[in-house]
């Protein structure tokens, strides 16, 4: 845990420029070695935080049948109840494995832009949500918690920006609508002996531009790819949130910033384990691509322009069974 980057977000907003600036270049640093940090001092209320958690442990004690009431219509439905047995992580990357030992609830972006027609982010990112009957402050938990999220991952792409060197507020017409996805985690005991290569989540990348983790207190598994080949573990530490960066944001930065593989291994298996993961995306139709100042005159962007919203569709169709 003390060699895990620590940032403090209270300590930078509350700041001039020229000390944002300097802060701001830690960021740069912990992005460019590994791409994980915590942050403290991130000023979400604690009861927002306790009511999320309690609603999301309280749903996934249900029985089977009952957490079933708010299962997705359909194989490949992006929002509400995904069993065991139905994702494997690691296909995101082209890997086969068994499906990861984990079940999850899904919710997507909590109001829809009029100006939005495109029939494939219609069905897909802002898909209806099947929300759950029990219990029965589930919905106003998700949302309070998803709006504070939205925020919150805001302020971060402020200081992304000012880490890259941009201005503060650059990142913002690409993030004003974001089709941003809130997924609770529930990794099961285990009573058997996994199959070969069978993870609580396969080796992945994440899709969009940042991740913003709550991980139960004290937790262990969580594990990246470091730069020495090494399988390293992320510490669960109290009070804080993980954040990591996401495919969008490694594209944005030509790898400048690294996009890091990681997993969650079947460690303390014979216990539960949950988390929280909010996925941070930019607009549906926001068009990625590298940023001039992350590339040299005569070199070539390392990945292609993409649009924000197809690219998180397809990396969600190609893990789901």
């Amino acid at each position: 845990m003390s060699d895990f980057p620590v940032f403090d977000l209270e300590k930078y907003f509350s700041r001039n420029i020229k000390d944002k600036i300097k802060y701001a270049k830690e960021v740069d640093e912990i992005c460019r070695r590994s791409g994980f940090l915590a942050i403290r001092n991130h000023g979400i209320k604690k009861s927002i935080i306790k009511n999320i958690w309690s609603a999301t442990e309280s749903f996934f004690s249900l029985s089977i049948d009952e957490k079933n009431h708010s299962k997705v219509l359909f194989d490949g439905y992006p929002y509400g109840y995904i069993g065991p047995g139905k994702e494997a992580l690691a296909a995101s990357k082209g890997i086969l494995t068994p499906p990861d030992l984990k079940e999850s609830f899904n919710g997507g972006p909590i109001r829809k832009p009029i100006h939005i027609t495109d029939p494939d982010a219609l069905a897909f990112c802002y898909a209806k949500t099947i929300w759950p009957t029990q219990p029965k402050n589930f919905k106003l938990a998700w949302e309070a918690y998803y709006k504070e999220m939205e925020l919150l991952a805001s302020k971060i792409m402020k200081i992304f920006a000012v880490a890259l060197n941009l201005e503060e507020n650059f990142f913002e017409p690409y993030i004003d609508e974001p089709i941003s996805a809130l997924r609770a985690l529930n990794y099961p005991a285990q009573n058997l002996t996994p199959q070969t290569d069978q993870l609580r989540a396969g080796a992945h990348s994440d899709y969009g531009s940042l991740t913003i983790l709550l991980p139960q207190e004290y937790s262990q598994g969580l594990e990246i790819l470091s730069p020495d080949g090494n399988w390293k573990e992320v510490p669960a530490i109290p009070d804080t949130f993980i954040i990591n960066i996401g495919d969008l944001m490694a594209t944005w930065t030509n790898d400048r910033w690294v996009s890091t593989l990681h997993r969650v291994i079947n460690k303390n298996s014979a216990s539960k384990r949950q988390s929280i993961a909010y996925f941070h995306q930019p607009n549906w139709d926001a068009e990625i691509k590298c940023l001039p100042n992350c590339i040299n005159d005569n070199d070539t962007p390392k990945y292609p322009s993409t649009l924000s919203g197809p690219y998180l569709m397809k990396k969600f169709q190609s893990t789901n069974r």
